[in-house]
């Protein structure tokens, strides 16, 4: 069964916890990860982008030369896609990048993104991160503790209070979000994964 140590704000070790092994403890599917990073990926495309076809492009309406006898190539339109300035060939389109996964597979994407940080003993669990203000050279002096300065890190609590969120908005390398906002491409993203005691017990129950 995987154990991790439940460490205090000081990096000092409290007890042993126990991971769930049906959680934690599992073989991989890489093949289900990558679709999910893909997917997670794609997701955030807007696909706004956009080029005009010769319908589109304006001018072009009279034929440039006649058909027949110019000794030059015929030609309908000066907005035909191989003139300069004219429409675009095959060019995008707007249109929707989403891709979709069943939720078993969902679920065993996010299994598997744990399971690779808990075989790397890149999941830190700590008894709560309580911060009496919101400063930012608080959380730099937790993260000093726990060794974690030059980490880029996901930090998971049961609820999201306005103390964490203003004292570490202001570090690039940190994200912070609840155990319902979790997701593969953060967890894969992270070099470390911090969850509180609380944030941990929800994720098990709701994997």
């Amino acid at each position: 069964m995987a154990k991790t140590n439940l460490l205090n704000l000081n990096g000092e070790k409290i007890k042993d916890i126990k991971l769930n092994e049906t959680i934690f403890d599992i073989e991989p599917n890489d093949k289900v990860l990558n679709d999910a990073i893909i997917l997670a990926r794609a997701s955030l495309r807007q696909g706004t982008h956009n080029t005009k076809t010769r319908d589109e492009v304006r001018g072009g309406g009279r034929k440039p030369w006649r058909q027949k006898g110019t000794g030059r190539a015929r030609q309908g339109s000066i907005r035909s896609v191989q003139w300069r300035g004219g429409g675009i060939a095959f060019g995008p389109k707007p249109r929707d990048y989403s891709l979709k996964m069943n939720q078993k597979e969902r679920r065993l994407a996010l299994k598997s993104a744990l399971a690779y940080k808990a075989n790397e003993n890149n999941i830190l669990v700590l008894d709560n991160i309580a911060l009496t203000s919101s400063k930012t050279k608080d959380v730099i002096k937790i993260f000093e503790n726990l060794k974690l300065i030059d980490k880029k890190s996901l930090i998971v609590v049961k609820e999201l209070e306005e103390s964490l969120i203003l004292a570490t908005r202001n570090l690039g390398n940190i994200i912070v979000m609840e155990p319902n906002e979790l997701n593969v491409l953060d967890i894969v993203a992270a070099d470390v994964l911090i969850i509180t005691e609380d944030a941990l017990k929800i994720i098990e129950e709701v994997l």
